[in-house]
């Protein structure tokens, strides 16, 4: 009797994802901001796989690659990106896009395998231009104006410009067909030391959390260094300092039992070694799947605000600048995952949240999603350093064709 358990090709998908890496390398990583000739490269690449694969596709008006079935039966969607952070690692992304091309070309190609798997690679899940907007523009959640406002966070460059120079300008927008796939799944490297330092194979996400960021603002006094007394300064940036370490110290107080907070830029004004600074900013971000938690340190954070202002030496003010929902995975996604990982990966899984966000939670506001995990060594990403050992990348490639095949099968 043929067995139809999708079995993939190891070999290939460790090929396909170091021919991946040998675009834009960057010592053992790569360098693909979005845009870039690495990333349009990479971009060629994989509609060049498609074929082989029994799909048809191309870059859209917005930098996605949808690849597209004729077989007869459901249809699940499943990919990632293929843009990186800069100087960073090469899994982030393309791991997703290797092991849904793989499943397509194991389950499309096997006629006793009712249905057929559909690949994607969103634009820009990395942000360098703004936040999700290849799976946002899929899902009709990215307006033109939207595309007019986005700039490149490093050189500024507009999107508008970005397309024009890739020879992108003018082509359509693909957007989802209601009701055409029974839902998305998306691979990734967990990007953590969970599954490392429990000896799993395995993650089966259980829900994204949602992303909240902010703009806090000190406004002081600027002056002279050396002459202004350390009794009558207004120093915004020292009050900038002691709002961090106020964060540090009541935020556990409130915080749930995964709940992570990050200031990941300072500016001092003028930044100058002789000038007191008259202003300072911090970009602050907060990360939990809870949105009750973020409304209960939202709140802390701006009494915390109104406190130091009320000190008299430096207004205060917190300006939320992105708001994330969190998303569930679905429920018959996590079992699909959990019984290939029974079949391929001798039930080393668990259940987990990702900490990340990911293209998964964009996609599951139009249809169900589910993710899975594989180890990072050392928890290491958005490093140059990050890894997986081939074995778990071909373990998990097994367990993800696997899923899809049982998911089509429902």
């Amino acid at each position: 009797m043929p067995d139809h358990r999708a079995h993939v090709d190891g070999a290939r998908v460790l090929a396909d994802l170091n021919a991946l890496r040998g675009i834009g390398a960057y010592k053992t990583g790569v360098h693909k901001p979005t845009f870039s000739e690495p990333h349009m490269r990479s971009l060629q690449w994989l509609v060049q796989q498609l074929p082989a694969a029994g799909l048809a596709g191309e870059i859209d008006g917005i930098g996605n690659v949808l690849g597209s079935s004729t077989k007869s039966g459901p249809k699940l969607l499943a990919g990632s990106h293929l843009e990186s952070q800069n100087y960073a690692g090469w899994l982030d992304g393309p791991l997703g896009v290797v092991y849904a091309l793989e499943a397509a070309r194991v389950i499309n190609a096997d006629p006793g395998i009712n249905g057929s798997v559909e690949v994607a690679a969103w634009c820009d899940e990395e942000g360098h231009f703004g936040s999700f907007l290849g799976s946002r523009s899929y899902v009709g959640a990215l307006t033109e104006a939207d595309i007019d406002a986005a700039r490149d966070r490093n050189s500024g460059r507009t999107m508008r410009d970005a397309l024009r120079e890739v020879g992108l300008a003018g082509r359509p927008r693909a957007t989802a067909e209601r009701g055409r796939h029974i839902g998305y799944l998306e691979a990734h490297i967990e990007q953590g030391q969970t599954l490392e330092s429990g000896g799993l194979a395995i993650g089966v996400v259980t829900s994204i959390v949602g992303i909240w960021q902010y703009r806090i603002t000190f406004t002081g006094e600027q002056n002279h260094a050396g002459t202004t007394r350390m009794s009558v300064r207004k120093d915004a940036g020292l009050a900038l300092a002691r709002f961090c370490v106020g964060i540090d110290d009541r935020f556990p107080a409130s915080c749930g039992p995964r709940t992570v907070w990050t200031t990941g830029r300072i500016v001092l004004d003028p930044g100058a070694p002789s000038i007191i600074p008259g202003a300072a900013e911090m970009l602050f971000q907060m990360r939990d799947d809870d949105p009750g938690v973020i409304d209960r340190l939202e709140t802390l954070l701006r009494e915390m605000a109104a406190e130091a202002g009320a000190q008299g030496r430096c207004t205060v003010a917190v300006e939320r600048i992105r708001t994330g929902a969190p998303a569930l995975m679905d429920a018959g996604f996590q079992q699909a995952i959990e019984a290939a990982s029974a079949e391929f990966a001798g039930g080393r899984s668990i259940r987990m949240p990702s900490g990340a966000g990911h293209d998964a939670q964009v996609l599951a506001t139009i249809m169900p999603a589910g993710m899975l995990f594989v180890p990072s060594i050392g928890g290491v990403s958005h490093h140059w350093s990050e890894n997986t050992a081939d074995a778990d990348i071909v373990t998990g490639a097994q367990v993800f064709a696997d899923a899809c095949r049982r998911l089509l099968a429902e």
